[in-house]
């Protein structure tokens, strides 16, 4: 099918234009832009913390290092280890053994390593008296939680820990047995390095950008961290019992490659608005700039339509007077585009034609409008000899055919549409009792049930009180109408009304209820503007007229309510006072 665009109005073509050939291709363009974009800038950002992650990695790595090479100094060290194992005879002796050696090995690696604290060496030997550096192995110090570690460790290498006095451990640690010349060993000789806190905090705070950094042990235990909710300087804390929250990236490296620290890593935590901020810079630029390239192209789109439409309008307009036999001519600028000449031609031929019926028609048409208006006036004469009890008794014999042929129910349908006609058509009295309503009520919802069979059932449920009511004519049938014909009727399957009517404190309740498609929340709205209303009835029996009646009738006195929704059905609720004067007695 070959597409046409003769039929689409001009602005409307206008706005196609620019729909596709300005505002798709820029807004295709900036968002092809942006996504690249933000994609590198992210991936960018992705990289610069696992570099940072890696730095601190390699850095905490390179202390450990450290403190390692010096334990494995002290390790090896023949010389180390005989002073350690003589026994001194005089406190004497061992200070001068002391002062010979040991102070000067003890002292040595603080000025070159600026991240150890503090080396210390605990041995059993009675006769070493404790010192700068020494110290003895007491049950105090067996009893220290990096002590049953070193000792619980099968392999003779350092073990990295947390260690410190009273509650809070703040100090990591390399502890390690001096067990080298084993054959040669009566006591028993540990090694422990402290780092310098200040070293490890500036290793750990060197990440710039705002989450948190973990240094996880082989465990699953939170050394350190930068997280102020961890208290991890007191008690263990399980990095896997920590939550996060909900948008966060986890960036990990580990040391597997290092045996002595085979299953630590450092974990950093970033929410991922923190990630995405550089791109959100650019997704302002972009956005920004797409805006000016729009805000440009519109205007350039606006500026040229309106030269169009506006002048095309112009001449639509008068056009549609010269319809009406008024024939002025368009007062313009000169203009040398095909508009401009469109408008001189019409000026041109307005003034001809006025000029050729003044002249020729205008006899003529005067005389063909007073035949017209006399064949108009036959015609009303003969529409007002047709008396609607004509129709009355076409359908009484319409009806008395289908009995003599036994069409019991084409002849019931039939008398229901003549009673409901006539009822329509006669306004001897205003007022009728619920009965009676409810007899046109039946006739209408026969017709109904005629006309769809098992698609439609209802239930009427009246209080017997409510009979003798009196309402206005033609109350609760618009409802009723309503909802067969806009509620049940789309459905495929059909639908039920229920009607309720009832008696409740001095006021007559009629509940009209279906399972239809229900209404819109714009119609819900239009329906209850119907209240505050005051236009006048208009020529039909509908719901509006319905509500003006009852508004005019019962003033204040009178409560509408609906509820309804797309899909879900509609309920009514029509509650009107009873008139004190019915035959009815209340209570």
């Amino acid at each position: 099918m070959k597409l046409r665009l003769d039929n689409i109005r001009l602005r409307n073509k206008m706005l196609i234009v620019y729909l596709l050939s300005v505002f798709t291709p820029i807004f295709l363009t900036n968002l092809i832009f942006y996504t690249v974009t933000s994609d590198n800038v992210k991936n960018q950002r992705m990289k610069d913390i696992s570099r940072a992650v890696e730095q601190i990695r390699s850095e905490f790595r390179s202390e450990i290092e450290d403190a390692v090479g010096i334990s494995s100094v002290f390790y090896t060290d023949h010389l180390l280890n005989e002073t350690l194992e003589h026994s001194y005879e005089q406190p004497a002796e061992y200070v001068e053994a002391y002062d010979s050696y040991l102070r000067r090995m003890l002292n040595s690696y603080g000025p070159v390593y600026h991240s150890v604290n503090s080396i210390t060496i605990y041995v059993d030997n009675p006769t070493i008296l404790p010192s700068g550096g020494i110290e003895r192995l007491t049950n105090y110090v067996s009893e220290q939680e990096w002590y049953n570690a070193i000792m619980n460790n099968k392999i003779s290498r350092p073990v990295i820990l947390r260690t410190g006095t009273g509650d809070s451990k703040d100090t990591i640690s390399i502890v390690r047995k001096l067990d080298y010349y084993v054959a040669q060993n009566q006591y028993q000789k540990l090694l422990k390095i402290d780092l310098k806190n200040d070293a490890i905090v500036q290793i750990f705070g060197n990440l710039n950008l705002q989450g948190s950094i973990y240094l996880i042990d082989d465990k699953g235990y939170v050394n350190y961290t930068t997280d102020a909710r961890i208290d991890w300087l007191r008690e263990k804390v399980s990095f896997d019992s920590i939550s996060q929250p909900v948008r966060t990236i986890q960036v990990e490296s580990d040391y597997e490659s290092y045996n002595y620290l085979s299953g630590w890593r450092i974990v950093a935590t970033i929410e991922e608005s923190e990630v995405i901020q550089t791109v959100k810079k650019s997704r302002t630029f972009v956005v920004l700039l797409a805006a000016l390239n729009l805000l440009f192209a519109t205007i350039v789109i606006v500026w040229i339509t309106r030269s169009l439409v506006v002048r095309l309008g112009f001449i639509l307009r008068y056009m549609k007077r010269v319809k009406n036999q008024q024939f002025d001519l368009i007062q313009h600028e000169m203009a040398n585009d095909e508009i401009g000449q469109l408008t001189s031609e019409f000026n041109r031929m307005t003034t001809q034609i006025e000029r050729l019926i003044n002249d020729v028609y205008v006899a003529d048409i005067q005389k063909k409008d007073l035949e017209l208006q006399n064949r108009h006036v036959q015609l009303n004469a003969l529409q007002s000899q047709i008396n609607p009890h004509f129709l009355f008794n076409t359908l009484e014999t319409i009806r008395m055919r289908s009995l003599i042929k036994r069409e019991d129910e084409t002849a019931r349908i039939i008398h229901n549409m003549a009673k409901i006609f006539r009822n329509s058509l006669t306004w001897t009295k205003d007022m009728v009792n619920v009965q009676e309503e409810l007899g046109f009520i039946n006739c209408f919802l026969e017709i109904q049930k005629y006309r769809f069979g098992d698609r439609l059932t209802y239930h009427i449920d009246i209080d017997e009180r409510a009979y003798e009511c009196m309402v206005p004519k033609m109350t609760f049938l618009p409802f009723v109408e309503n909802a067969s014909i806009h509620g049940i009727e789309p459905l495929k399957h059909g639908g039920t009304i229920n009607m309720t009517i009832k008696v409740e404190d001095q006021e007559l309740v009629c509940e009209i209820v279906d399972n239809g498609v229900g209404m819109s929340e714009d119609k819900v709205a239009k329906l209850y503007r119907y209240l505050d209303s005051d236009e006048e009835m208009g020529d039909r029996i509908g719901i509006q007229n319905v509500i003006y009646r009852l508004k005019l009738y019962y003033g204040t006195g009178f409560r509408f309510q609906i509820d309804s929704g797309e899909g879900r059905g509609t309920a009514i609720r029509i509650v009107t006072p009873i008139d004190e004067h019915t035959s009815l007695a209340v209570g």
